[in-house]
């Protein structure tokens, strides 16, 4: 019985040190989820540069507070949902909306906020969001006011400093009403388009097509000017945006306006000439103030919930999984320094705003990155259970595993980037951060918990499995094998 029970010994050591022997055999090679099986320098290398990646977010985030810019419901401020449509009932074009919706980002731009948003919205709405708007008053008059185009002579200014300084070439300046009178406003123009000034020219030239009335009112005004070259100054809501010189009495409607102009000085121009006649009515159909005080009070408890939900997760992982679980909050937090760097990152360049919706995205994604550690640790004991050796199942469980976990993450990764690209207003945050949240769980899987895991497998691990929660599993792999072991010997 004795002699029976030491070849059973024998044979059961024989076996692991085969198994041993077979994992170390295929230690070699690479692939995306393993790395270099075995490799000790190939995980060190991963971890430490991860740790260079880790100190460059940290210094990219720090401090918090300014570093990740605050969107409206967090800042505070003004957002107006307006509807386009036509007096006479007639179809709004995609055409009148572009146009409506360059002439509002005019006004909003003057208004002096930064980070103001203006985006078409459907078919005929335009959502206009400015944070940190202090008179909500001014703004709203100010982007719903109909748009008045007027060229004015400027001998009919009668603010004599004003005159003087549009004589010097300066623009910007506010004429009051009841100081100016005008011959002639944007209901006339007909259509404007932009063309070089000749066909040996860099510049550009823009030109404007008049009905009958304006046609007879420029040809009255530009004979007058012309001996002196005089200036038409072009007003747009009582601000002079341009004064150019006539050159010739134009008799025929069709205007050229010339002085220099790049392309991009054209367009500009092109556009203040076609904010004269609004092509659309718009309406407000919402209107929505948000406080400073609970945008904040709004942040506190979002960035609150996503603490204490990192906090249960991570005394979760410990007290089920002991050491491993250690690990895996680690995890949890390598994930929240890698997330918030790129976070910081994208609003150093204007691409990013932390909003409300965004915050939810990312409370998700820290559920999402504990359950793919949690699925990484299960599968990692469940080959332990199997009779790996602990080595052998820190490569090929963990390999395993982060493969399910990514072929998972990519079909959420689908639908965040739809969101993202489809969706507009918060919806469209809460897509971004749910989207970078599954990028930044992918590559701290691959450089942070499969290199540890394999680098602390044949040496803490397996010296100390109880620390590690592992000590059950490797008692039932080692007796499962034994079993094994005995039927193959009967069998024989």
């Amino acid at each position: 019985m004795k002699n029976d029970e030491g070849k059973a010994k024998a044979k059961n050591a024989a076996a692991k040190g085969k198994s041993k022997s077979k994992g170390k055999s295929k230690s070699k090679g690479f692939d995306l989820l393993g790395g270099f099986k075995g490799d000790d320098r190939t995980n060190i290398g991963l971890l430490t540069a991860l740790a260079i990646i880790m100190i460059g977010c940290i210094i990219c985030f720090t401090p918090l507070g300014k570093t990740i810019n605050m969107g409206l419901d967090i800042q505070g401020g003004l957002s107006v949902i307006m509807t386009a449509s036509h007096a006479d009932g007639s179809e709004v074009t995609a055409d009148d909306m572009d146009r409506a919706e360059a002439i509002i980002t005019s006004r909003v731009n003057k208004l002096g906020a930064s980070e103001a948003t203006v985006q078409k919205q459907g078919d005929t709405s335009i959502l206009v969001q400015i944070p940190g708007v202090e008179d909500a008053e001014t703004a709203l008059s100010t982007i719903g006011a109909t748009g008045s185009l007027e060229f004015v002579d400027l001998h009919d200014i009668q603010d004599p400093t004003t005159v003087q300084l549009i004589e010097q070439g300066y623009t910007g300046m506010k004429l009051e009403p009841g100081t100016y009178t005008a011959f002639m406003t944007g209901d006339s123009i007909k259509n404007v388009n932009i063309g070089r000034e000749n066909e040996t020219s860099a510049y550009y030239a823009v030109n404007l097509k008049l009905d009958a009335t304006g046609t007879q009112a420029f040809a009255t005004v530009t004979r007058e000017l012309v001996a002196t070259h005089g200036l038409i100054a072009i007003v747009l809501d009582g601000t002079v945006q341009s004064a150019p010189a006539v050159q010739s009495a134009i008799t025929n409607g069709e205007v050229a306006i010339t002085g220099k102009y790049s392309l991009e000085g054209a367009k500009s121009l092109q556009t203040v000439l076609e904010s004269g006649a609004l092509p659309v009515d718009l309406d407000f159909s919402e209107s929505r103030v948000v406080g400073p005080t609970l945008g904040q009070d709004s942040l506190r408890a979002g960035l609150i919930a996503a603490l204490v939900g990192m906090l249960l997760v991570a005394l979760y992982l410990v007290f089920f999984y002991r050491g491993m679980g250690g690990l895996t909050a680690a995890n949890l937090i390598v994930f929240a320094v890698f997330y918030l760097g790129i976070l910081a990152a994208l609003s150093r360049f204007g691409l990013f705003s932390l909003s409300l919706a965004g915050i939810a995205g990312i409370v998700l994604t820290i559920g999402m990155a504990a359950d793919s550690s949690i699925l990484v640790l299960e599968r990692f004991k469940e080959e332990l259970r199997m009779g790996r050796s602990i080595k052998s199942a820190s490569i090929s469980g963990v390999r395993h595993a982060i493969g399910t976990s990514i072929d998972a993450d990519l079909v959420t990764l689908v639908s965040a980037l739809a969101l993202f690209f489809i969706a507009i207003g918060s919806v469209k945050g809460f897509g971004l951060t749910l989207a970078l949240g599954i990028i930044c769980d992918i590559v701290t899987m691959l450089i942070f918990k499969a290199p540890i895991i394999r680098l602390l497998a044949p040496r803490a691990i397996e010296k100390n499995p109880t620390f590690w929660g592992v000590a059950e599993d490797v008692e039932i792999g080692i007796a499962a094998e034994a079993v094994a072991l005995k039927k193959g010997v009967q069998n024989g």
